[in-house]
């Protein structure tokens, strides 16, 4: 067997080991689960050893099963969750369990800040506002809450930079995750001005040193290879940010070309070649330096299915997942009911929006005729809807030559429809099942020579979407659809923030 290439994602959940050959061919993985803890309210944390541990096991496991001489691995990299931190001393020891993005303990910190007009004045500096799962956020809380800890702490890394660490012994992180809190957004570089307006320039000091995300951070040490089942000395590439990963895995690398990832959030994110800055997106950097990435996000994508799957219809899914069709009964229950309207308008914040308010999820419009499939088509168009919301800010600054689209809504052929006819343009679907293990193992391609850069890597491994067209009726339909759809959300809205008022 020829070279082989080592993409590590570390989830929020599944942390997988994905080994692909030159062409991005899969030739195995291996998965395993890495349990959350909830200490508190709000607290949503991960035992460092214990993503250590399980990172170790993925990778022997797959090393193992595929037969893959631990000599043909040409290069490795780990991408991970973006935002949430991970704090360790100065030998990489924890110093406390890693923190998620999940997380919003520091939602009432950021409320502050914007009710005082910090984040405004750090948006023209970093492209981006604060939000209770970013770095500074979480830090800052730690700062006020737990200054024994940041007392001994001596990093403040990233989840992919902590597992890299204990790789190669190297601490670092790569520009996509630098800049999620910490970098002037023109000089992509770290800039104390960002902490200083939130009166954490302290901070400064937990910040590792940057190194682009293609070049080697470090060879595996001889105490990693013996737990991983890697041969020492094996190049680890800096890596990135999982929603980078996952764009650079279905194709998009170049600036114009838009990702939609619909998974358990909203991320819509376009490159550019120029840094442009907005509320309604994040300017961050992309893996090619004097390139952004541009992502407008809410926690508000294809989750809702699976929780109206397993909350309202857990039968139907236990039958399905007998017989390896979990979601089986969504397209019959949509079959049933597709030739009546679509009247009834599902607002899908379950775990959060884009509007500055406590938006809820809600049915609009229920009647007593409805079925499931009602239902259902609902919550499914409410997903599309909340993407679009975010994709027309998109348009609006940027240039889109094409869009792709990957995660859990990508599996259903009459989702990707309603997106085509939503958006009005057609739509790319990935047919790579693991994007964001093999956009991180593109990645270190780069770093162990076998590409020369980025466009090169997405030839090599053919990453061509199926491409679903819009319909001229279903674009006028879906018009209409979202349309109602926005007209809701602009009621609610003051429905939701009396509903704030009074808690």
């Amino acid at each position: 067997m020829g070279p082989c290439l080592l993409g590590v994602d570390a989830g929020s959940t599944v942390t997988k080991a994905v080994l692909f050959d030159e062409t991005g061919r899969e030739i195995g993985q291996a998965a395993q689960r890495v349990p959350h803890s909830y200490p508190r309210p709000h607290h949503v944390e991960r035992d460092q050893d214990e993503l250590w541990e399980v990172t170790c096991s993925v990778i022997r496991e797959v090393v193992d099963t595929t037969g893959v001489r631990p000599s043909e691995v040409a290069g490795v990299a780990v991408t991970s969750h973006g935002d949430g931190i991970y704090l360790v001393d100065e030998r990489g020891r924890p110093t406390r369990p890693g923190i998620l993005s999940l997380d919003t303990r520091a939602a009432g910190l950021v409320a502050d800040w914007e009710r005082t007009g910090h984040c405004g004045a750090v948006l023209p500096l970093s492209g981006q506002k604060p939000w209770p799962g970013s770095p500074v956020s979480v830090l800052a809380w730690l700062l006020r809450n737990e200054p024994d800890v940041m007392a001994r702490t001596a990093y403040a890394l990233p989840g992919k930079d902590v597992i890299k660490q204990r790789l190669t012994g190297v601490f670092s992180t790569d520009p996509t995750e630098s800049s999620l809190s910490f970098t002037n957004v023109y000089s992509q570089e770290y800039d104390r001005e960002t902490l200083r307006v939130f009166g954490v320039e302290e901070l400064f000091r937990l910040l590792p040193q940057v190194i682009p995300s293609h070049e080697v951070a470090g060879e595996v040490t001889g105490a990693a290879a013996e737990r991983c089942g890697l041969l020492p000395g094996t190049p680890v590439a800096s890596g990135a940010h999982d929603v980078d990963c996952g764009a650079i895995g279905m194709g998009t690398v170049l600036p114009g070309q838009l990702a939609m990832i619909a998974g358990t959030f909203s991320i819509n994110e376009v490159i550019s070649d120029a840094a442009r800055v907005d509320e309604r997106w994040n300017a961050r950097a992309f893996v090619v330096p004097g390139q952004w990435m541009n992502m407008s996000l809410s926690p508000s994508s294809a989750a809702n299915l699976e929780w109206f799957a397993t909350r309202l219809a857990a039968t139907d899914m236990r039958a399905g997942s007998a017989v390896g069709r979990p979601f089986g009964f969504v397209e019959e229950d949509l079959r049933a009911i597709e030739s009546t309207p679509s009247d009834l308008v599902y607002l899908p914040f379950l775990y959060g929006s884009p509007y500055p308010v406590d938006a809820s999820a809600a049915f609009v419009g229920l009647r007593g005729w409805h079925e499931r499939g009602h239902l259902l088509r609902a919550v499914m168009e409410g997903v599309v809807f909340n993407h679009r919301h975010h994709v027309d800010a998109l348009r609006d600054g940027f240039d889109v030559t094409d869009i792709r689209l990957t995660g859990g809504a990508a599996n259903s052929a009459r989702w990707v429809r309603m997106f085509a006819d939503t958006l009005a343009a057609p739509v790319g679907v990935s047919t790579v099942r693991e994007a964001g293990a093999l956009g991180s193992a593109m990645l270190a391609g780069i770093a162990a020579g076998l590409y020369a850069d980025l466009p090169q890597a997405a030839a090599a491994v053919g990453t061509e979407p199926v491409i679903c067209e819009p319909t001229p009726g279903g674009v006028a339909r879906q018009e209409e659809n979202y349309r109602r759809h926005q007209r809701v959300v602009k009621k609610m809205t003051a429905v939701w923030a009396e509903l704030e008022e009074n808690r």
